[in-house]
Parts: C-alpha cells; structure tokens; sequence
C-alpha cells in the first residue's frame, strides 16, 4: 500500500517553521528517507473566515507547493489532494500539470474534487450549484488538451478551437486521476472519467459550515467501496477503480501504531491502493522525527 504524507505547509501559525523554502527541503528529505510514497497538499484558494474558525486550515497554492517539493526530492509522488477542479479554467489546469509532470519526471497525481465551500465558490466567481458539471465538463477538456494535438472542445462559457498544449505530459495519457468526493455522484464519476476514487473522513468543520456527503468511519467506505463496484458492473467497466484514502490518522489524534497498521490490513482487504497519513508537529524538528517515527514504526512493518 502506497503511504502519503499530508503536508504541514498550510501551518500558518508558526511560518518561521513551515513557511520557508529550508521547510520544503527538511521535509521532503526526511519523507523520502522515512519510506513515504508521496506528499499531499489541498486547495482553499479564498475559504471563508468563518470555515476557517470552525477547524478549517489555511492552503497555499498546490502547483507551487509541489513544484518545490518536486526541486527537493527525487521519488516522492507529488499529490493534490484535493484540487478543486471548477475553481479554475480547466485548460489552465491542463497545462500547469503538464508542466510539473514533465519536470517532475513523470511523478504527479491529481487527486480532483468538485468542493464543498459555498462562501470559497462565491469568492472564486463560479456557480456552486453548478459545480458538478462544471467539474464533469472540466476534466473533459483537460483530456483533450493532454494529446498533445491540435484540439477542439466546447465549454461552457469558453471554447478551444484548433488549440494545443506542449509538451504533454510524461505520464500517459495524462497524470493519474483521482476523483475525490464521498458522494454517489463522486463514485459515478470516479468510474466514469477518473482512474481511482479518492474518499475522506468528514470532520466537525465540513459537517457544520460545509455542504459535502458525510462518511464517518469505515462502515462509510465499505458502503462506497460497494456501490462503485455495483456501478461498474452496470457500465460495464472490468476494472475496478482503486482506492486512494484521504488519510488513516486525523489532526490531534494520538496515533497507535498497531492500530494503523491494523486499519490498512483491513483497508488493503477492501481494495484499498493508498491512503495519506497526518503526522503532528509543533516545530519542524517536531514533525520531522515524528514522520521518521511513523516510517519505523508503521511503514517499515508494512508488507
């Protein structure tokens, strides 16, 4: 099973720490040489202050995060977990993963979500109730301008006519897509446009000040898990997407690492591929040694 970390470079609250370039290097070394598979960062453009109050966290731009943390490693995985496709014009997205894909030497995954911040939609100027489809139509376009070719594609609101983006990306046809969401229209989708489904533990936050489908614990995801595969047999898709799992651990939760190690087991049973890891750390040496405990402790005991 592939262990991501998610990356601590939305902490805010201590910069002198986590806000420096030296940050992106100590971690990511330290990630790489503690077995992790990859490193995860998220997408709040613009959340409001009160998302943000009630739990929520601070984003700083993914393709930018991971651009440096692709300069300062060498077999990480580079994940956006989630990017939050509708924010943003889907040809502008296909092109800056290009970029980073090809310079990362083939090593970029986009994990995608439609989101679930009204208050970030209305800052952003895109229509909430939309976002489904828009999210759809996006990930559509963003296919069409990784052939490397001349392409045609009508959106809505915009359109490419005999347009074409190089170099295309190192990873064929494009960069692995994960569709993220817990809802039964994020599995549909998954099975219909993605290459892996990507669901998440809901929190406080999400649930009071969010509007995104709730999945409190693994009875949650077994039920999902379920419903893809019944959806793929309807579609007639043989293969089954996998599972890539927002996180096994949540912020300010004691981790046992027995614990984890049993949850993946039961995890990997489901069809489980990959899941992110928390890892707490009021300082950067804080962090750093607890990462490299979780790769003694957890990664290292993993078959």
């Amino acid at each position: 099973m592939k262990i991501h970390a998610s990356l601590p470079f939305d902490r805010t609250d201590a910069p002198e720490e986590f806000l420096q370039f030296e940050a992106v290097a100590d971690i990511g070394k330290t990630l790489e040489q503690a077995g992790f598979s990859g490193g995860n960062v998220t997408d709040h453009p613009c959340p409001t202050g009160r998302w943000l109050d009630a739990g929520g966290h601070d984003a700083q731009d993914p393709f930018v995060m991971l651009s440096l943390l692709a300069a300062v490693t060498h077999t990480l995985r580079l994940q956006t977990g989630i990017l939050v496709l509708p924010y943003r014009n889907p040809f502008a997205v296909a092109r800056a993963a290009a970029t980073l894909d090809v310079f990362s030497g083939g090593r970029l995954t986009l994990g995608l979500g439609a989101g679930y911040l009204k208050g970030e939609y209305h800052a952003m100027g895109v229509d909430f109730e939309r976002r489904n489809e828009i999210m759809d139509e996006y990930i559509g376009a963003m296919k069409a301008a990784w052939s490397g070719k001349d392409f045609d594609f009508q959106g809505s609101g915009y359109s490419a006519r005999g347009n074409r983006i190089r170099p295309r990306p190192v990873q064929r046809p494009h960069p692995p897509l994960l569709v993220g969401g817990n809802s039964r229209r994020a599995i549909r989708r998954a099975v219909d446009l993605g290459d892996g489904w990507y669901p998440f533990f809901t929190g406080q936050a999400m649930s009071s000040t969010a509007r995104t489908a709730t999945m409190a614990g693994e009875e949650d995801l077994v039920a999902g898990i379920s419903y893809m595969r019944q959806y793929c047999e309807q579609v007639g898709r043989t293969d089954v997407p996998p599972v890539f799992f927002g996180s096994v651990t949540r912020p300010g939760e004691e981790w046992d690492p027995q614990a984890i190690i049993d949850t993946l087991g039961r995890f990997a049973e489901l069809g489980v591929a990959g899941t992110a890891a928390h890892i707490e750390g009021r300082t950067r040496p804080e962090w750093c040694d607890n990462a490299e405990r979780f790769g003694v402790e957890v990664l290292a005991k993993l078959d």
